[in-house]
């Protein structure tokens, strides 16, 4: 049975700084109509302002573009992997990016999952839905605190 089987809000985190993708991704995740609360940051340096804020709630996934200005995707991934209060929030990689490094490097730095982000519009808006459903509906999660 999923954590998420109960009535409290399923949490994901956006770090997106291409406003377009934001918005189409956000657009797919509400279109699945499942209770979450989407909080949406454009690099490293804000997710980690907000992953640590003690008055925001700890996401139960975060969804990491991996090309963004300031502290990007790959050295987030890092800081967080390694960090023993983050290091066990999911974190899925969707990005633009095929090139087998980037593929490698995410998976060695402990990423949950790494998911190019498809061209063809239904495709993207598919490929973010089945993120979520995984996330939410298949994969066991640990408590939140």
């Amino acid at each position: 049975m999923n954590a998420f089987s109960d009535d409290r809000t399923y949490s994901l985190l956006l770090v997106e700084d291409d406003p377009a993708d934001a918005l189409l991704i956000e657009d797919a995740l509400v279109e699945r109509s499942t209770a979450r609360t989407i909080d949406h940051v454009t690099d490293g340096v804000a997710a980690l302002e907000h992953l640590r804020d003690p008055s925001k709630d700890r996401p139960d996934l975060i969804v990491l573009d991996l090309n963004m200005p300031r502290m990007n995707g790959r050295e987030l991934l890092a800081v967080l992997k390694e960090d023993g209060d983050l290091g066990s929030i999911p974190v899925v990689v969707l990005t633009t990016s095929t090139a087998p490094d980037d593929i490698e490097d995410a998976y060695r730095q402990h990423a949950n999952a790494y998911v190019t982000k498809p061209m063809n519009l239904d495709e993207f808006m598919r490929s973010v839905q089945d993120i979520d459903s995984f996330f939410l509906d298949t994969a066991a999660t640990p408590p939140r605190d």
